[in-house]
């Protein structure tokens, strides 16, 4: 095994290990999280203008921070993905993935920051005119919009990002199917639940969004932390 080999397996490695890492930990951090407002809200919900609520500043937004880092890894991983793809038949879906997984980090990171770094101090100051739009408690506002386009990107990357997996093993097999049932299901879930609940939808969608891109970072990166640990998919050779 060459140097750069080696190198890319260290790499994915690394990779790998954090995205589930960081997906377990905001998974955790956000299902301990209640809300506060919108249809899963069950008790001290805030309504219209939704710019109360500082008594669950900074706990509301705890979540915020792995959720951000975690849409960044996504773009390593597909990074790392395209340069030890099986096969050299796959690479026209590399450059696809990695501009999916760029621009679903950069909605949901900027979505992120906008919450932590405007959102949160606006509240806690007082600061509140013009806040609903943005703010996080509001149901059907930027915020919510945002992640929706983030984690519909996100799961297009996913699509891309199957086919540079190997079919010779079943760990392979696994990641393949893995990344292909969350690149299908998020679409789908937008236009079952935007069918059935119409203007009604709020972050219905966003939860489940949100829960299917982790839930498959989660898995595939333990799987691929599994494959590049035992070697497989190999990087594909080089012509001189």
């Amino acid at each position: 095994m060459s140097a750069d080999s080696r190198a890319v397996r260290r790499t994915g490695v690394a990779v790998a290990t954090s995205t589930a890492a960081i997906g377990v930990v905001s998974l955790v951090i956000a299902v301990t999280t209640l809300p506060h407002s919108g249809p899963f809200c069950r008790t001290g919900c805030l309504g219209y203008p939704y710019t109360g609520g500082t008594e669950f500043v900074p706990r509301d937004f705890v979540w915020m921070y792995p959720a951000a880092l975690l849409a960044l890894l996504v773009v390593p991983l597909a990074a790392v993905l395209g340069v030890t793809r099986r096969r050299p038949t796959s690479g026209f879906t590399a450059p696809v993935a990695l501009a999916f997984a760029a621009i679903a980090a950069g909605v949901l990171t900027v979505d992120y920051g906008i919450q932590l770094a405007v959102v949160q101090p606006s509240l806690l100051t007082g600061e509140v005119d013009g806040l609903s739009m943005i703010s996080q408690y509001n149901p059907h506002g930027v915020f919510i919009a945002l992640e929706d386009v983030g984690y519909v990107v996100m799961s297009l990357a996913f699509l891309a990002m199957a086919p540079l997996v190997g079919r010779v093993t079943w760990l392979e097999k696994c990641v393949r199917w893995t990344f292909l049932a969350g690149g299908v299901l998020t679409p789908l879930l937008l236009v079952v639940l935007g069918a059935w609940y119409g203007a009604q939808l709020e972050y219905r969608f966003e939860v489940a969004s949100l829960t299917v891109c982790w839930l498959v970072l989660i898995a595939n990166g333990i799987m691929l932390t599994v494959m590049f640990i035992r070697g497989s998919n190999q990087p594909v050779a080089r012509k001189p």
